[in-house]
């Protein structure tokens, strides 16, 4: 019985090391489509995350997102219209 054991949970671990980090690249994949990089930029990005595991996601979290978001509840400023500072001449 105690044979059984060790098999599930190589099992398990083998489920948890391969499949955890490739859900991990389809959703960085799916942000980078969702982001407005140009064809370029789009294809060297996913090569980063495709090729360079762990390091390529990190990277692309930290540098690569373009898009503008709400932070903690604020409004994003680059949606208003730049102040004219002579408006009254």
């Amino acid at each position: 019985m105690s044979g059984n054991r060790g098999c599930i949970f190589n099992s398990l671990l083998f489920l948890i090391i391969v499949f955890v980090p490739l859900l991990g690249h389809i959703i960085a994949t799916i942000m980078v489509f969702e982001d407005d990089h140009s064809f370029a930029g789009t294809i060297l990005w996913l090569a980063m995350i495709w090729l360079v595991p762990f390091l390529g996601i990190f990277l692309y979290l930290v540098f690569g997102q373009r898009r503008r978001r709400v932070m903690f509840g604020q409004p994003s400023y680059q949606q208003h219209q730049p102040y004219q500072q002579n408006q009254w001449r």
